[in-house]
């Protein structure tokens, strides 16, 4: 038998909808200050009996471990542009010395020198005004050259210059003029000095090039190196003959960290060849001074 109601008891509200899982349905969003809905729904705890769900390693196309953005590998950095110069500078300052005197006997050394005919001038440009020069360090680095004592060599002078070109290129100069008594030893000194520099290492051993219409013989080669800044593939070539010796490094953003037997070494070659005739200019033998017509 049912019991009437108490009429003691006030009425009671209605119960609101239930979801799914047992929980209050949340109530309809309202617009907020500036149109956009806005959810009275607590953010920070999940509904009655839905536990959290959180995305795992590699959950999703291009997110990374637990919603982060993915993360790759850490960019690689190139040495400094300073470590370069010096290495290319000091390549110079091996240049001969008392190796060459022990392999051609201390008498031949002091010999007969080769008259001076021309000399190494570090333009504004070069390559048609494709580098631009940044600094003349023929009276600073330079002196690191002319003060090394050389038995090969008489009469030295340096000629240093850094240049920039596209996309962070960097190209350095580094040179001697003077009376040479071994060019071709000159020249390989030259590689050799770079290849044995602290951090350095020879990846593709020195090939020799004749670039056509220019007379002259072209050694390149290409080392590993690094500082504390990081690793570059350094490209290298120089040249050797009577009067002047000389290294071009050109450190592109291909190449510097790029695989090195990637390296275009006969187009460096044509490169310095071609730099060999804008900085080589002959002496006025009355005067002991340049001409203004570079030679070829």
């Amino acid at each position: 038998m049912s019991m009437p109601p108490s009429p003691n008891l006030p009425p009671q509200p209605p119960r609101p909808p239930h979801g799914p899982y047992g929980g209050p349905v949340p109530p309809p969003q309202q617009p907020g200050a500036f149109g956009a809905p806005q959810n009275h729904w607590p953010q920070n705890h999940p509904q009655q009996g839905v536990p959290p769900q959180y995305p795992g390693p590699g959950t999703g196309p291009g997110v990374g471990g637990w919603g982060q953005p993915p993360m790759g590998p850490p960019p690689k950095k190139k040495m400094s542009t300073g470590a370069i110069v010096a290495i290319v500078v000091g390549s110079l300052a091996l240049v001969g010395g008392l190796g060459y005197a022990v392999k051609a006997g201390f008498d031949s050394i002091t010999g007969g020198f080769p008259e001076a005919t021309h000399r190494l001038v570090v333009p504004k440009t070069l390559l048609e005004g494709k580098y631009d020069l940044v600094s003349d360090l023929s009276e600073t680095q330079g002196k690191e050259i002319e003060d090394t004592p050389d038995l090969s060599v008489k009469d030295a002078k340096a000629a240093v210059g850094q240049y920039s070109g596209e996309d962070g290129a960097v190209l350095v100069l580094s040179g001697m003029y003077g009376r040479i008594k071994n060019p071709e030893d000159a020249r390989s000194s030259i590689l050799r000095g770079a290849a044995t520099d602290k951090g350095s290492t020879l990846v593709v051993r020195p090939r020799k090039f004749t670039p056509a219409g220019y007379g002259v013989t072209i050694s390149c080669q290409v080392t590993r190196s690094k500082d504390a800044l990081g690793t570059t593939t350094l490209p290298m070539c120089a040249w050797g003959d009577d009067s002047t010796a000389a290294a071009v490094a050109l450190v592109t953003a291909e190449s510097s960290s790029g695989d090195p037997k990637d390296v275009d070494l006969a187009a460096l070659a044509e490169t310095t060849a071609k730099i060999r005739a804008e900085v080589r200019q002959p002496l006025d033998k009355q005067a002991g001074e340049p001409t203004d017509k570079p030679s070829g």
